[in-house]
């Protein structure tokens, strides 16, 4: 586990290759998020106490744990969305960064705030599928100009980003041209309509019922765009205002050309990132290891995160829809341990044994001797 010769920057390339059809609408959609892994003990690479957002009542605050920046496909997988994790940073505070005297290549990690790992990732999935659009689905934490500015400047046109507004943004028309010449530059923004929250009160009586793919099946929502301008981002954007009963929410989208529909889907989706990070923790069993190493850190949470994109890969392979072994209510879509197990019953296949031999005891390391061979 703490061999430093596997050369996971041209593995994953590989993996990236294997993912059939990854574009929808010709796009490639991107999920980013954080999560954290907690962990028991000191002297663990990248560990600090991390504030938890989502901590319960009878939970810390602030746990020893990972934090790790992630970049995931969204992506239909026999008619259910999935997310495959591509890419990953280890965040680490300033104060552990100073504390921390070697990394994993004998020199110093260098302090990165999320969006600046979150913008080199995306580059270099970029630069991996050339001259395709990339839309990040992300929540509105990262949904702002540090991801938007730097991005838009390397990728150009080719980046979009779907993301939530916040209720208390102000939002403006979009400048009308001028048709007589005047003193001073022309207008970039319109007049001032107001907040999210006032116009979601103004437009709800003009919002009409959608019918759209949300969270496994086919729901009807009601919604209602325009197309206005966000300082925040200092461009124009089309914002999804979508209302429940007495809730509502703002989406809004970099790609005008996007539908109603397809922004609230695709939004939607973002959620299979959570259950990305719920298969990785609980089912892979990355939160369980006890490696302390950095470079074993590492390891780990690479063939972790290649594992569940392995699986999702077979499962888009297959010719039949997988059954759902435990019926659960309100849920017809298979789910990840279904795919487990249909791999688990194929390495217990008598065939299995004449297409991958079990080899003899060796001095040399085979999963690593495999791993160099791909990468060749």
């Amino acid at each position: 586990m703490a061999s430093p010769k596997i050369p996971w920057h041209r593995l994953w390339p590989c993996l990236w290759r294997l993912i059939p059809e990854p574009l929808t609408d010709g796009r490639l959609i991107i999920a980013l998020d954080d999560f954290i892994n907690s962990k028991t003990g000191k002297k663990i690479f990248g560990c600090a106490n991390i504030f938890d957002h989502a901590a319960k009542q009878n939970q810390s605050k602030y746990p020893w744990a990972q934090n790790i920046v992630t970049i995931g496909l969204l992506k239909l997988v026999k008619g259910r969305w999935a997310c495959l994790p591509l890419s990953h940073r280890f965040y680490h505070l300033k104060k552990s960064i100073e504390n921390m005297k070697r990394s994993t290549n004998g020199c110093k990690v260098e302090f990165q705030t999320k969006l600046e790992q979150a913008a080199h990732m995306i580059t270099e999935i970029a630069e991996a599928f050339c001259q395709t659009d990339i839309i990040t689905v992300t929540d509105s934490w990262f949904g702002n100009n540090g991801l938007w500015k730097p991005l838009r400047k390397q990728l150009g046109q080719r980046f979009h980003m779907i993301s939530r507004l916040r209720s208390n943004n102000n939002i403006f028309d979009c400048p009308v041209p001028q048709t007589e010449r005047r003193a001073g530059r022309p207008r970039k923004y319109g007049k001032i309509l107001g907040s999210t929250s006032l116009l979601a009160a103004q437009y709800k009586d003009f919002a009409n019922e959608y019918a759209v793919n949300l969270y496994g099946r086919i729901r009807t929502v009601v919604a209602y765009d325009r197309i206005v301008m966000l300082k925040t981002l200092k461009c124009p954007v089309r914002v999804v205002w979508v209302y429940r009963k007495k809730q509502w929410v703002a989406l809004f989208s970099t790609d005008l050309t996007l539908s109603i529909q397809q922004i609230i889907e695709y939004y939607g989706a973002r959620w299979k990132i959570e259950a990305a990070f719920k298969e990785l923790k609980q089912d892979i069993g990355s939160i369980e290891s006890q490696t302390r190493h950095p470079v074993a850190v590492e390891n780990h949470l690479h063939f972790c995160m290649m594992a569940t994109s392995l699986t999702w890969v077979y499962a888009s392979r297959l010719e039949k829809t997988p059954g759902r072994r435990h019926a659960v209510t309100g849920r017809n879509h298979f789910d990840f341990s279904d795919i487990r197990r249909l791999i688990a019953e194929a390495v217990l296949d008598d065939d299995f044994g004449i297409l991958f031999p079990v080899p003899r005891k060796s001095v040399v390391n085979s999963l690593v001797t495999i791993l160099l061979r791909m990468a060749a």
